[in-house]
């Protein structure tokens, strides 16, 4: 079995996915990830937890009615890590798959993923455009009101936070500041 670098995860996502939107997702996640790793005392796995944040919807684009499911058989194909097959498949806990995130970087990604989305629909909205000037009080606002980037599911980020034993602010703010560190977010 093999691990990717997130430079291979990344050649592999664009096998996979030809649409901006997707692309531009895994590499947000895959930034995401990372920083989480090395804010958490995972700085050692950082390669790791980015490329499973690249690679997390790896079927999305292709196979929507087999999402997490088609992606393991995908990595199976290829022989890779078990590791990175259960933590991708693992973000479609409850969803399309029966995989509960088990380590906390599987939390971290089922709950980020989501969220980064909110995130990044509410920064859009501001004069500015970015994540520099957004505040959690914006995105617990956008958060309660249901209308707004309606795709985001605000149960599996709620979740995401009780598994990572987190007060929903918290992930908020902790998501925010790891958008910023991203290149890929505009």
């Amino acid at each position: 079995m093999k691990t990717l670098t997130p430079s291979e995860a990344w050649d592999l996502l664009n096998e996979y996915n030809k649409g901006d939107f997707h692309l531009k997702h895994g590499r947000i996640v895959g930034d995401v990830m990372r920083w989480y790793a090395e804010q958490l005392g995972y700085a050692d796995e950082a390669d790791f937890w980015e490329t499973v944040g690249i690679l997390h919807d790896l079927d999305f684009e292709l196979y929507p009615e087999e999402h997490c499911v088609k992606s393991q058989e995908i990595m199976k194909e290829l022989d890779l890590d078990e590791r990175l097959i259960h933590a991708t498949a693992s973000h479609g806990y409850g969803m399309c798959v029966d995989i509960e995130p088990q380590h906390e970087m599987e939390k971290v990604l089922f709950a980020a993923d989501e969220l980064t989305g909110l995130i990044g629909a509410a920064a859009i909205m501001r004069p500015s455009k970015s994540v520099d000037d957004l505040e959690v009080s914006s995105v617990k606002k956008k958060f309660k009101d249901k209308k707004f980037a309606a795709g985001c599911d605000r149960e599996v980020i709620k979740r995401g936070a009780e598994m990572l034993g987190w007060e929903l602010e918290k992930l908020i703010e902790q998501t925010i500041l790891a958008m910023r560190a991203s290149n890929a977010v505009d």
